[in-house]
C-alpha cells in the first residue's frame, strides 16, 4: 500500500500566518518555516508579538474564517484520494485547521495543539512530537505502507527524505537550491504527474 503524505500551509492552503499579518499590518508574522528553518524559534518569535500587540487565538480564527483553500487544492485532494490513501502532515494546530479541512473534505490530519487562556490569549504549544513529519512517516514504515510526500519548505525536507519518493511544490527558490535531489514543481498538474512517476503502481491522470 502506498500512502500520499501532504503538507498543508503553501500546498493545499494560503500560509495562515502571512494571511494574519496581512490583516494586521505586522510584517514581522509573515516569517514562516520558508525562511526560520527552526519551528520552535518561529514558535516562540510568533507568540512574543501575539503578546506585544494583544492578540489571541479569536483574531486568527476571524481571518482563517475567511480564507478558501489555494485554486485547484480540492479537485487535487479529491483526485489523490482515489488512487492514494492521503495524510496531511502540518506543523499547523487544530485550533486553526477545522475550516479549512472542512472545505478539503475532512482528509486525515496529523499537526500540533495550542494552549489557550479563557480570555483567547495563546500562552503556549504543545508539539505532537520532536522532528513530526519525519517520526510519522518513519511510523507509516512500520506498518508497510510505501510513503511518497510533497512540501514546500524547510520543516518538510525531513519528510521528504525519509518517504519513498519526496517532491518539493510550490517551494521557494531558497529551498529548491539546497535540496536539487527533490523534483520541484509549482502546478498541481505538474504534482500529479510526480506522484505517479514515483508510485510503484501503474496509475493514470
Amino acid at each position: 500500500m502506498e500512502l500520499a503524505c501532504l503538507d498543508l500551509e503553501g500546498v493545499l492552503i494560503p500560509e495562515i500566518w502571512i494571511s494574519f499579518a496581512e490583516k494586521t499590518g505586522i510584517d514581522a508574522l509573515k516569517a514562516t518555516t520558508r525562511d526560520i528553518p527552526d519551528y520552535n524559534v518561529l514558535m516562540k518569535q510568533r507568540l512574543a508579538i501575539l503578546k506585544e500587540h494583544n492578540l489571541g487565538l479569536t483574531e486568527i480564527q476571524e481571518v482563517i474564517s475567511e480564507l478558501s483553500p489555494i485554486p485547484g487544492a480540492i479537485e487535487f485532494v479529491d483526485w489523490l484520494r482515489e488512487r492514494f490513501q492521503v495524510v496531511i502532515l502540518s506543523d499547523t494546530f487544530y485550533e486553526f485547521s477545522q475550516p479549512l479541512m472542512r472545505q478539503l473534505g475532512f482528509p486525515t490530519l496529523l499537526c500540533h495543539k495550542l494552549e489557550v487562556a479563557e480570555d483567547g490569549a495563546i500562552t503556549d504549544y504543545k508539539l505532537r512530537q520532536v522532528d513530526p513529519k519525519r517520526q510519522s512517516v518513519k511510523a507509516f514504515h512500520t506498518l508497510n505502507y510505501r510513503v511518497i510526500a510533497a512540501g514546500d519548505s524547510y520543516n518538510d525536507t525531513t519528510m521528504l527524505s525519509e518517504a519513498e519518493a519526496g517532491i518539493l511544490f510550490k517551494a521557494p527558490d531558497n529551498v529548491i537550491a539546497e535540496f536539487p535531489q527533490f523534483p520541484a514543481v509549482h502546478e498541481y498538474e505538474e504534482l500529479k504527474k510526480e506522484f505517479l512517476k514515483a508510485s510503484n503502481r501503474k496509475l493514470s491522470l
